[in-house]
């Protein structure tokens, strides 16, 4: 398509954003209007025809109008408004051949909670619970290094099920990495992802020195926790963790951490939610939307989207409420970078996943990522014999925001790069059908982001 221009209001802005180029613009009502009259035509004619806006000329005088058409086109001309797609080609041709930069090790298919919404099945991954082996892992760090190729910086996630279930084999991976990471030019990240049952000081002690973001799992207000993140017992799980996660966002500086929540048909008001773990002093949240059995009674529909919408809009007021006042904090669907923004392969094709990134279960299979993990049709290999499938490869290696239908004409799909693949194959079978749930709350939030973006600029914030 020649452009995508999205205008929309939201609050008191009139937000115009020229998706090719990736501006956006805060106009007044005049502006407003004939740019949202003319965002569908091919080109912009230097002097307007004021025929094309004969419903426009009841509402503001002829010189309004012409004065304001003439702000418009100056900005057409520069590319900023209306431009043209400039990333069609390189979507068509791009081969990406990436080198592998980041493993999801997938230490323990084990878990100490049940929690209700688990796309983990509890932690077992529709298989047996197990736990990877020292080798195991020591195979998963050979394979990173051999497939890497002139890449240096190279990122392992430790996730599970519950991954410190298993810790004395993630410090032995950690401890073998930073030997390899010598011999071999290599500098390996570390993240780890827990639950927090199993946390204590030692834990925490060795998670601050060795990995450079941990990801804390908790949904927000104890009764909302505890109704679905259990324990086996069926307990709840807010009071045992809470405070640990306090102590380790504090020892981190506020900083290289997130509180990780989801959220789901039981907390529809989730902003509530993400201001409660604010108020906990968190500053690094992230609480996302549940994604999977759609008959699930704790599935959000197509119907809950109204009440959705107004959540994301009044966490987006907060949101600017408290930077304004000294208290704020980073919600992460509301982290968009205006300035520079990820990279062009990024924006077309999002995460890597399955030629980037990938998984290792327990065995040693590998899958193009955690999500993906227990599907056979998906199983890429095994460490064993380190060779990858390149037809899955090639799957998703060829995707990107243009070769899904609904992502060529949407105007948030630099910012979400055509959604997650592991939830458009579960939802819909298909990584190249993205779930419109998904794309629809993805779609508000990009709307919310650059609204609170254009509050901030007006506030010199």
């Amino acid at each position: 398509m020649f452009k995508i221009v999205h205008s929309f209001k939201l609050k008191d802005k009139n937000i115009v954003l020229d998706v090719n180029s990736g501006c956006v613009h805060v106009v007044d009502d005049v502006c407003y209007d004939i740019i949202t009259a003319l965002k569908d035509r091919e080109d912009l004619p230097e002097n307007i025809d004021l025929k094309l806006l004969d419903e426009l000329c009841k509402k503001y005088s002829s010189e309004e109008i012409t004065e304001a058409y003439n702000d418009i086109y100056e900005l057409y001309k520069e590319d900023i408004l209306f431009s043209k797609d400039a990333y069609s080609n390189i979507a068509i041709n791009m081969k990406r051949n990436s080198p592998v930069k980041a493993l999801c090790i997938h230490i323990a298919h084990d878990c100490n909670l049940r929690c209700k919404y688990c796309f983990a099945d509890e932690g077992a991954y529709h298989n047996t619970r197990e736990l990877m082996s020292l080798e195991t892992g020591k195979k998963a760090i050979d394979f990173i290094i051999k497939n890497s190729g002139k890449r240096r910086n190279l990122e392992v996630d430790f996730f599970g099920g519950e991954p410190l279930m298993n810790f004395e084999v993630v410090k032995g991976i950690v401890e073998y990495a930073r030997e390899e990471e010598k011999l071999h030019n290599k500098n390996f990240r570390f993240t780890i992802t827990t639950n927090g049952i199993l946390l204590d000081d030692e834990k925490i002690d060795y998670i601050n020195k060795n990995m450079v973001n941990v990801v804390l799992s908790i949904d927000g207000r104890k009764e909302v926790n505890d109704r679905v993140r259990c324990r086996v017992d069926g307990s709840g799980s807010y009071d045992s963790i809470v405070e640990k996660f306090k102590k380790v966002a504090n020892s981190r500086n506020q900083d290289n951490y997130y509180v990780r929540g989801t959220y789901t048909a039981y907390n529809k008001d989730f902003s509530n939610d993400v201001l409660h773990l604010a108020d906990l002093g968190f500053k690094q949240t992230s609480v996302e939307p549940v994604v999977g059995d759609e008959n699930a009674d704790y599935m959000l529909h197509k119907e809950d989207l109204p009440q959705l919408f107004e959540e994301y809009e009044k966490l987006a007021d907060e949101y600017v409420e408290r930077k304004k006042n000294g208290n704020g904090f980073n919600f992460f669907h509301f982290m968009i970078d205006l300035e520079q923004g990820p990279c062009v392969i990024k924006r077309l094709s999002g995460c890597g996943a399955g030629c980037e990134y990938l998984a290792i279960a327990p065995n040693g299979d590998i899958y193009p990522c955690h999500q993906f993990v227990g599907t056979e049709s998906y199983r890429m290999g095994n460490l064993d014999d380190g060779s990858i499938s390149q037809e899955i490869r090639g799957i998703f290696e060829n995707c990107n925001v243009y070769t899904k239908e609904k992502c060529r004409d949407c105007f948030a799909k630099f910012y979400c790069s055509g959604g997650c693949m592991a939830n458009a194959c579960l939802l819909n079978g298909d990584i190249n059908k993205p779930h419109e749930l998904s794309c629809e709350l993805m779609r508000k939030r990009v709307e919310c982001s650059l609204y609170i973006k254009a509050c901030e600029a007006e506030l010199g914030l």
